[in-house]
């Protein structure tokens, strides 16, 4: 008999496959986590969950001295209860359900700190400017300075590629280095300026109290585990697929992004926070292909064979579009020398989300 989503006691074969898969991509780099207090804020959401799975998988096979102890923190405005519900009562991983745009004590004194704690879709954090705000500035300042008493490993911000706003066409794919073409004003700007004023918040305390802050900026990441009900282009496309509705437009189509797959996100990240180096910044995303949002759509379409069309329509948000990008493509040349390579297709991508959307 199939279970239903609230019998299950895991996060289903496609997650468990990719968890595997990153697991033997990232063997040297997860030794360095063994033994480890982790503190994950946002651990509840689509990123972070992936490395929370990671980590406890990972603690099983070890004895129990070098096991990880991983701290969940998130107070599930978006993320999803369930997702981790098969952690609970494990003894790798302690849930602290709280809002980590406000201070909050710690019974564990972390190495390793991971602050994802964000609100990352643009309809919804349209919804929630101030919280959005909040948690990106607030929380990131509240814990640096928890940080600065500890002997931390490393401390890593996730901030975002929106940090570069819309960049120039000669920035694009863009490095590092580019210094962003962003409103401060704009609906987009509760979101991206204060991601901006959070890598600044982190570079003054690198450089004033020495705390060994890492800048990751995620690229377009999706899969299994983002909600169908973000409201992010993928999501969208696969809830029409699911549906059997023609996939819906609310552009021309003609903006251009290049997509990752989680599981070569996790392998970035992991190998950021192994041999990256403190006071840096790191695009982590694929730059294998930069695809048109027209063309995606017809690449989902193609990935699910039902023959399914591509329909244009005027979102009812007049802002629905307000200061997005043209292209989004990064610069992976600082990743690449780390040792980094994404494997994961565009199209193998799409087959392995559209397939968890229907089991789950």
């Amino acid at each position: 008999m199939r279970k239903t989503t609230s019998e299950r006691v895991g996060p289903g074969a496609i997650i468990e496959s990719d968890i595997d898969e990153i697991a033997r991509r990232s063997g040297t780099d997860l030794r360095g986590l063994e033994g480890r207090c982790v503190l994950i804020t946002g651990g509840g959401g689509f990123l972070l969950s992936y490395l929370v799975d990671l980590l406890a998988h990972y603690s099983r096979s070890l004895p129990s001295g070098q096991a990880c102890r991983i701290v969940v923190v998130d107070n599930y405005k978006t993320g999803i209860p369930l997702r981790l519900a098969h952690w609970a009562g494990s003894p790798y991983v302690q849930f602290l359900n709280v809002d980590a745009s406000r201070p909050f004590k710690l019974d564990a004194r972390p190495d390793v700190i991971l602050h994802g704690a964000s609100i990352a879709s643009p309809s919804v954090y349209r919804q929630f400017p101030l919280e959005t705000a909040e948690v990106n500035a607030l929380g990131t300042y509240h814990l640096l300075q928890e940080a600065r008493d500890l002997p931390l490993q490393s401390f890593v911000f996730i901030s975002s590629s929106e940090i570069y706003g819309d960049p120039e066409p000669t920035s694009v794919p863009t490095p590092e280095t580019y210094h962003g073409n962003v409103s401060c004003t704009g609906p987009r700007a509760c979101y991206d300026e204060s991601k901006r004023f959070a890598e600044t918040l982190a570079m003054i305390f690198f450089r004033s109290r020495q705390t060994p802050v890492r800048i990751i900026r995620p690229f377009n990441v999706y899969g299994p585990g983002m909600r169908l009900d973000d409201r992010r282009v993928l999501p969208d496309f696969a809830r029409c697929v699911l549906e059997g509705r023609d996939i819906e437009l609310f552009s021309d189509g003609s903006p251009t992004r290049s997509f990752c797959y989680i599981s070569d996100f996790i392998v970035g990240l992991l190998c950021v926070l192994a041999r990256g180096a403190s006071g840096e910044a790191y695009n982590v995303g694929s730059d294998r292909e930069e695809i048109s949002v027209r063309d995606l759509a017809r690449r989902m379409i193609e990935v699910d064979g039902r023959g399914l069309q591509v329909k244009h329509q005027t979102h009812q948000d007049s802002d629905y579009l307000s200061d997005n990008p043209q292209r989004r493509a990064p610069d992976l040349s600082k990743l690449r020398a780390l040792g980094f390579k994404p494997e994961i297709d565009l199209r193998t991508g799409l087959s392995r989300y559209l397939a968890w959307a229907r089991e789950s």
